[in-house]
């Protein structure tokens, strides 16, 4: 079993589980190690699995360097239906018809979205505006009025089409929202998507492939001695 030195620092790799917010892993955490400082670099919604960095102690400096890393992700788009939160969290509108599309149309649509983009984030978002987060005011359907950021896009491919889904893998900045890239892709061809599934594979050097499961962190914790 690994020592761990939380008041020192460590550095946690989870594979955050789906339905969880980011915020309930570090609960989670926190708990087990009955330490306070702690904090994870990069939220992921509830929706998503994949890696999540969480740092203790001293090493809660480095959270910053960390969300500023390039981020890998692989998910699914599903093509021919919107939804209001740009993903699965709710429901989709009637399906359109999206027989004309072809692979190659799709492939062409990606080169819109490579490199420096303007991109609106989701309104269904933690982003706080006057001190509440975005989903809040979306929740009671308040119009909000956002401003567009620039992302960069250094990767977008499409590893599988079965319509109406596609698989994807993109690499990209800190900030880029994936549910709104695929919103824009669904618009640039002209039939709407929404974010089907999504999964974190990596930050910088840091693999979902050498990251936790949470249970077994948990367990790992509980066994180091007192």
């Amino acid at each position: 079993m690994p020592s761990f030195d939380f008041q020192t620092g460590e550095v946690l790799l989870v594979d955050k589980p789906y339905k969880w917010t980011s915020f309930d892993v570090v609960n989670k955490i926190r708990y087990a190690i009955r330490y306070k400082k702690i904090g994870h670099a990069g939220t992921l919604d509830p929706l998503a699995t994949g890696l999540l960095i969480l740092c203790t102690g001293k090493k809660t400096k480095l959270i910053e360097s960390y969300q500023a890393q390039v981020k890998e992700y692989t998910g699914t788009i599903v093509l021919g239906q919107t939804t209001s939160s740009y993903d699965a969290e709710t429901e989709p509108t009637a399906a359109v018809d999206i027989s004309h599309l072809t692979e190659a149309m799709l492939h062409e649509a990606t080169n819109n979205f490579k490199g420096a983009i303007e991109q609106l984030p989701p309104i269904f978002s933690a982003i706080k505006l006057d001190g509440e987060r975005l989903y809040k005011k979306a929740r009671r359907g308040e119009t909000i009025a956002l401003k567009p950021r620039t992302v960069e896009i250094f990767s977008f491919e499409l590893e599988q089409i079965v319509f109406p889904i596609v698989h994807f893998r993109i690499v990209c900045s800190k900030g880029t929202y994936i549910r709104s890239l695929v919103h824009d892709f669904g618009q640039a061809l002209g039939v709407g998507a929404y974010l089907g599934s999504l999964r974190r594979t990596r930050i910088g050097d840091f693999s979902v492939s050498n990251a936790w499961q949470l249970p077994e962190l948990i367990e790992a914790i509980k066994a180091q001695p007192t």
